[in-house]
């Protein structure tokens, strides 16, 4: 069939390609009689390819299996290919044949669904929502799994990038005190940039072997009021 191709910037020719055909359950034929230009199609002719900045989770979804619909997105079931498994990603093992995001380019699938469009002032705060796509979400579905309220005690094991988030979330709930346990001082005193220096505390074990007994004594002694939430 004849069709007009994109070859380039500036380069748009009619050329000879194969037909379509039916390639899934869900897909139809369409007879074009009549059709059309988009004024978007001149950013692609002209060169200007920017689009929309947008944000994407770890997982990839469909956005109407039940399981995504129910809001179990990581649980997918049309996503991976193998029927034994729910749930695909970017670049993960056994979960889907997807190419990771650490590169250039990346093929979303549904992209009118995985994708989230990001506010004007996405170029300059890139560093800020790029939290978005994994590690804030995580550690706020801790909290949330936690139960914490405001002016509960909650305390944090590990102050890795997700741990520091989920430090980050009780605050942002009201928390009235946050404790961060972790034996690297370095990860403790980023911990300690957002932490309330008259309530909230990093506490770092002398040892590993000692640090067990020691939290124990710790949070005997700290948690003598409110509610505790535990992470």
């Amino acid at each position: 069939m004849k069709a007009v191709v994109y070859n380039g910037p500036r380069d748009v020719r009619v050329k000879d390609v194969p037909d379509p055909k039916i390639e899934r359950p869900t897909d139809v034929l369409v007879r074009i009689t009549s059709t059309n230009i988009c004024g978007s199609d001149l950013y692609m002719y002209e060169g200007r390819t920017d689009g929309d900045m947008v944000c994407l989770p770890f997982n990839i979804g469909c956005g109407f299996c039940r399981n995504c619909e129910a809001g179990l997105t990581a649980f997918c079931l049309t996503t991976n290919p193998d029927p034994n498994m729910a749930g695909a990603a970017y670049g993960f093992a056994d979960m889907g044949p997807y190419n990771g995001g650490q590169a250039e380019y990346l093929r979303v699938p549904y992209g009118d669904f995985n994708c989230l469009r990001l506010p004007e002032d996405a170029r300059e705060k890139q560093d800020d929502y790029v939290m978005v796509a994994d590690i804030f979400p995580t550690a706020w579905h801790a909290t949330e799994l936690a139960g914490v309220k405001p002016g509960d005690s909650v305390v944090i094991y590990g102050a890795g990038p997700v741990g520091l988030m989920a430090a980050y979330s009780a605050t942002l709930k009201q928390a009235s005190k946050v404790m961060i346990i972790d034996l690297h001082p370095d990860r403790l005193r980023l911990g300690a940039r957002f932490l309330h220096p008259s309530t909230d505390r990093c506490y770092e074990p002398a040892s590993q072997a000692a640090s067990i007994s020691q939290c124990i004594l710790v949070l005997l002694r700290w948690f003598l009021s409110g509610r505790k939430g535990l992470i």
